[in-house]
């Protein structure tokens, strides 16, 4: 059984930094893509980042180029997601997803694609 747990949520000042984790178990992650998701009430779920295994590349969304930055590390069978210089409408549950695939263009940020979900974990930045 698949399980996906992040951590490092919290409440945080326009500006501000946060790292978010997502431990996996019962996935090997150096053969999965892994994806940060978020969602605000009455929203679609929308993707961060994207990080697709084996060379696939690695998608961020426009809104968090160049502020976020994705990780792993397969020893730890965790992925990161590094948050810096937060803005108030980066205010929203943050989750992490897995898939055995290797998915290609759009496919990589479809929510449909993944497989495993975390609980998720509330981000909120105060401006």
């Amino acid at each position: 059984q698949v399980q996906l747990v992040e951590s490092g949520g919290g409440l945080v000042q326009a500006g501000d930094s946060l790292e978010l984790a997502c431990t996996a178990s019962g996935l090997a992650l150096s053969r999965a893509s892994m994806a940060w998701f978020r969602q605000v009430p009455g929203k679609e779920r929308e993707c961060v980042v994207a990080d697709i295994w084996a060379g696939g590349g690695t998608v961020y969304a426009d809104d968090v180029k160049g502020r976020f930055t994705f990780s792993r590390k397969n020893l730890k069978n965790t992925i990161y997601l590094q948050m810096n210089n937060l803005k108030p409408e980066d205010t929203a549950v943050y989750y992490c997803a897995g898939t055995g695939r290797r998915m290609v263009g759009i496919l990589k940020t479809d929510k449909n694609e993944y497989d495993y979900w975390g609980q998720g974990t509330q981000v909120t930045v105060s401006s």
